[in-house]
């Protein structure tokens, strides 16, 4: 199979992730849950990653990194921790489903909420969200690339403005961590929400938030955390506010190994590699008859994403035939971003998304442009 659905998920770990994961499976007790080797030995090795997240977000201390199992988790952490009624807030047409609904969910409460909305392209108007900032508004949530186009957003434009105004910015990281620099400090980010399985290159099952120090998030859940055992209220103190119950500890030690491979080879080295290989692919299927390849390419600033579709064909035939006829594993539909197929007008045929990862090959880039050349000669 050629792996071409990097976005969803990173198929290919470095072998140091697998390494990390079976050991700490041997080995890890329950961090902050007793004094035998097992269990200070699992906390251990999880302070150890909160502190390289932190260096590789910039962070101010490691206390400010709390561990979730997604960014999805992390974002209704976000979301839901610090928006209450009769606040303002303001997102985009470019955010998956893990900001939207919890952000709908709150709207039906009391916040009021403004979603910008997009060009054809898929990019939005910073001047627009300048005008859209009340006097309640209380936080900008926005992702940092999108999962359906590519498009980045100017994050130290965002940041400015949030900054300037004094309003929280929440940033999804879910398409950037691990390949594009992000520097908390700053970008003004005041919540940093980021999953390990894509571009961190981590297991599934683990993510994390950043929290910047002066800010109080309220918890999701509440529970056992170790400590303060006779508090009835669930402890305040970063991070153990915000991770009851026992943390993935065998994926986080998963994801510690792949911050250091990230760190090694250098991000900017993987980026650099993944946007040969998206231009190699957009250039080579742009100009096919029948294709209409979606998003903004006149930068090659972007994460490594190219869908299109193929004349009126439902994305999901495409997506099959890929896969059935030619082995290359793709993504076809809605890809949990309405807002944005709605900006594209491809909300009834969906779209093939291809995102590409530093290991793959431009044989492999050759092999898929060739598919599509068929396929749209075949329409």
């Amino acid at each position: 199979m050629i792996y071409l659905d990097n976005a969803a998920t990173t198929i290919r770990k470095p072998q140091a992730v697998i390494d990390a994961v079976i050991s700490a499976m041997c080995s890890m007790g329950n961090a902050g849950r007793g004094f035998n080797d097992a269990s200070l030995g699992a906390s251990r090795i999880i302070y150890d990653v909160r502190e390289k997240l932190a260096r590789l977000f910039h962070a101010e201390n490691p206390k400010q990194i709390a561990f979730t199992s997604n960014s999805t988790e992390s974002l209704n952490i976000a979301i839901k921790g610090t928006l209450v009624p009769g606040d303002h807030v303001i997102t985009t047409a470019l955010e998956h489903n893990s900001a939207l609904r919890p952000l709908y969910e709150l709207e039906k409460i009391g916040v009021e909420l403004t979603v910008l909305d997009s060009d054809r392209l898929g990019r939005i108007s910073y001047e627009e969200l300048r005008r859209k900032i009340r006097e309640n508004t209380k936080a900008i949530v926005c992702t940092h690339g999108s999962n359906l186009t590519g498009n980045l957003v100017d994050i130290q434009q965002v940041g400015r403005i949030a900054a300037k105004r004094g309003l929280l910015f929440i940033m999804d990281a879910s398409q950037t961590a691990g390949v594009f620099p992000i520097d908390v400090q700053e970008m003004n980010i005041a919540i940093l929400c980021f999953t390990g399985h894509k571009g961190l290159l981590a297991p599934q099952g683990t993510g994390g938030l950043y929290v910047r120090p002066d800010l109080t998030v309220r918890p999701l859940k509440s529970g056992g955390s170790g400590v303060q055992t006779y508090n009835k209220s669930h402890p305040v103190e970063m991070p153990t506010a915000l991770e009851a119950g026992t943390l993935n500890g065998h994926g986080i030690a998963g994801l510690g190994a792949a911050v250091d491979y990230l760190l090694e080879k250098g991000i900017d080295v993987i980026r650099g590699r993944e946007k040969e290989l998206m231009r190699r692919f957009y250039e080579g299927v742009r100009d096919i008859p029948g294709v209409t390849v979606y998003g903004d390419f006149s930068s090659w600033e972007r994460c490594a994403i190219v869908t299109l579709n193929i004349g009126d064909y439902d994305s999901s035939e495409v997506s099959d035939e890929l896969l059935t006829t030619y082995g290359i594993s793709t993504r076809s539909g809605g890809h949990c971003a309405p807002l944005m197929h709605r900006a594209l007008g491809t909300e009834e045929q969906g779209a093939v998304r291809f995102s590409f990862s530093h290991y793959n090959t431009e044989e492999e880039v050759d092999a898929a442009i060739r598919a599509v050349t068929e396929l749209a000669s075949e329409g």
